[in-house]
């Protein structure tokens, strides 16, 4: 069913200000134009189009290219209007949009990859464009010359890609669970370290170069917050969505977090309150707490003539537990769970009905988000996906409407 539109707010949830249908197949990006009534999109149906809002309200096209094969990936940067946008086979081409956006040039075409493109970041200060891609590789290229610097190859496809402006790390998420934390430099880069958590292909990553935090969704349905900064190898699970997570954006200013799963679930996560790690499971051959043995502990199971039990975890203890020993679900905010989990009886004893208050609000995009951004300054969010459709929504009744930040997209 088709989303209602609003003209303005009506309560504390994201507010349908506009559709914009067009594309042929799945929108894979779309970018709100800073300062004007527009956004860039990106799609498989081999077209970069740039909308226009008119005084009629709705969107029209001002610019509609098509290329030579289908658009998987995109860049925008504001201040110099130029726009990179990666292709199915592997290619990056530049364009350049006049002042009026009404018209494209084309710059040029750059050699990234072998394979789809999947993420591009454009450095106007160092005047490199990174880029991953599915040949397994993060690349980085000089925009004025067009010419290869470095590569970086990984053991999987990668998905992603966040980069720190001011030290050079490159953030790179893959389909092995796995993020990289690379240092770039002119013609080489090296290894810092690796990022471990998730148990599904990440898919999207956040980074905030104020607090030093990255945010990773994956397939696993889960984000990830890691502390790159103060706390070393401090991570706080979030998980409240039912499907794969495809887009974050952190709001610095407010503290909240925003992620969009590709069912259409948009989440709004409060990190302005003092969570709690997750705890790393442990393993045992017998219950930790009524200390009957699991299946494969044969010996135990002889000596006391019992069958062997399942394991299973109490999310809030991380204690290996058994079924009887864990009969109880419940949700636990401060430690992200914002659905019920399974809980060990004296776990889920401890909880007071305050710690079930939930840390995030949860709403519903009604159609099958693959990417989005946020306009911070306006409170506006853009999401897209493979119903071919493009959504404008007013997040400021969720978010709160004082949002003019010092947020720069460099």
């Amino acid at each position: 069913m088709a989303a209602e539109i609003h003209s303005r707010p009506q309560s504390s949830r994201p507010v349908l200000l506009s559709k914009i249908e067009g594309h042929q197949d799945t929108v894979t990006a779309a970018l709100l134009i800073p300062k004007e009534d527009g956004v860039i999109t990106a799609s498989e149906d081999r077209t970069i189009r740039v909308w226009l809002k008119r005084d009629s309200g709705q969107y029209w096209p001002s610019i509609y290219h098509t290329m030579a094969s289908p658009c998987s990936a995109m860049a925008y940067h504001h201040d110099s209007r130029r726009i990179f946008v990666g292709q199915d086979n592997g290619a990056i081409m530049e364009f350049h949009v006049s002042e009026d956006f009404n018209k494209m040039n084309f710059i040029k075409t750059y050699p990234a990859h072998q394979n789809r493109v999947s993420a591009i970041i454009f450095s106007v200060s160092s005047e490199w464009m990174i880029s991953t891609g599915h040949d397994k590789c993060v690349s980085w290229m000089c925009t004025r010359s067009g010419n290869m610097l470095g590569r970086h190859f990984f053991a999987s496809w990668a998905s992603c890609l966040q980069y720190d402006f001011d030290t050079q790390y490159a953030f790179v998420g893959d389909y092995s669970a796995q993020i990289t934390l690379l240092k770039l430099e002119q013609n080489t880069c090296s290894v810092i370290t690796t990022l471990k958590g998730h148990e599904g292909s990440i898919a999207c990553l956040w980074w905030d170069p104020v607090q030093r935090l990255l945010f990773s969704g994956a397939s696993d349905n889960s984000v990830i917050m890691w502390d790159i900064g103060g706390r070393k190898g401090r991570t706080l699970l979030l998980q409240g969505h039912h499907d794969r997570v495809q887009s974050l954006c952190y709001l610095q200013l407010t503290r909240q977090l925003i992620s969009c799963s590709s069912d259409g679930g948009i989440a709004v996560w409060n990190m302005d309150v003092n969570r709690e790690e997750a705890p790393q499971w442990l393993e045992s051959d017998s219950c930790q707490k009524c200390q009957q043995p699991f299946f494969w502990n044969i010996k135990q199971m002889w000596d006391t003539k019992t069958l062997g039990l399942r394991q299973h975890h109490c999310r809030k203890c991380g204690q290996a537990v058994c079924g009887k020993c864990s009969s109880k679900r419940s949700t636990y905010p401060i430690m992200g769970f914002e659905f019920q989990v399974r809980m060990c009886d004296s776990c889920y004893d401890s909880i007071k009905d305050e710690d079930r208050t939930s840390l995030a609000t949860f709403h519903e995009g009604k159609h099958n988000i693959s990417h989005m951004s946020v306009d911070v300054a306006r409170g506006l969010m853009v999401t897209c996906g493979t119903d071919r459709v493009v959504k404008i929504w007013d997040m400021a009744p969720v978010v709160g409407c004082n949002l003019a930040t010092g947020f720069s997209p460099h």
